[in-house]
């Protein structure tokens, strides 16, 4: 449970972040770093997969691919069996993990066997704009069906709004319904401006998310390596970065993977392979 003083410092943080205006090229200040504030995830940094200039090369030079692609099926109209051919891709190919509606979760499941690759549940999908309590509802239904990870679209009003408390009970809300499995917190990107992505990613670490995620896919623009950069400017080592969102190519893959991202979703993985 986060004491008086750990909010303090998150208002303080707030307050600095709602003064920056994000313009021009210039790299996201070490000032205003939630780590300046000394504002941490709890329970510690999570695991992820290398990522960086060095990953990126050896993912050029030909390394596998396969354990950093979410293979992802989010078109609302998909059938049972085509989500059994989802996972049994996944599957096949030993990808990271596969990611579906909530309602398709058992079905992607009992797909995946015991094949190691991680069952993923979107909730509050696409639109970010229900409320905190059915969110969580939907979480805990999702996990009880299977689902080990949770990728919840944030209340992106309140972070356009520069609602602190309102996005942070929004994902704390998820957080607390799926304990101890790991959320990663979606902020479409392409719908909010520079300021509103660094708030939304300081309260994912905040509020113990395990990852910060770019995109729904559905919307433009999808995944942008600029997007990727000011996450990881954001949250340091202490949280994964997925990118996702309109990922086709191999390169564009690598290039994410260089800005910062340690995990891709995309419904293209069998083309990056």
């Amino acid at each position: 449970m986060k004491g008086e003083g750990d909010r303090g410092r998150l208002a303080s943080w707030a307050a600095e972040v709602a003064l920056w205006t994000g313009a021009g090229h210039d790299p996201f200040p070490e000032r205003l770093r939630p780590a300046a504030f000394g504002l941490e995830r709890p329970g510690g940094a999570v695991g992820q997969l290398p990522f960086g200039a060095e990953a990126a090369e050896r993912l050029a030079a030909g390394a596998s691919l396969a354990r950093y692609l979410d293979h992802t099926l989010l078109r609302p109209a998909a059938t049972p069996d085509e989500v059994r051919r989802l996972g049994a891709e996944a599957r096949a190919h030993l990808l990271g993990g596969a990611c579906v509606y909530p309602s398709q979760v058992a079905i992607l499941v009992e797909a995946l066997g015991d094949a190691g690759v991680v069952p993923v549940a979107v909730v509050g999908f696409p639109s970010g704009a229900h409320r905190p309590e059915v969110k969580a509802h939907e979480a805990r239904l999702a996990v009880a069906d299977g689902a080990r990870e949770v990728d919840a679209v944030a209340a992106l009003w309140a972070l356009r709004a520069g609602d602190v408390e309102g996005a942070l009970e929004d994902a704390m809300a998820v957080v607390e319904a799926v304990r101890p499995w790991p959320v990663k917190l979606i902020l479409e990107t392409g719908l909010l401006e520079p300021r509103a992505v660094v708030l939304g990613a300081g309260l994912a670490l905040f509020s113990g998310c395990a990852a910060v995620k770019t995109s729904t896919g559905t919307g433009p623009p999808g995944a942008r390596v600029e997007d990727v950069t000011l996450l990881r400017a954001v949250v340091g080592t202490a949280l994964a970065v997925k990118a996702s969102g309109g990922i086709r190519t191999r390169e564009q893959a690598v290039r994410l993977v260089a800005a910062g991202a340690s995990r891709l979703g995309t419904s293209a993985s069998l083309s990056l392979l």
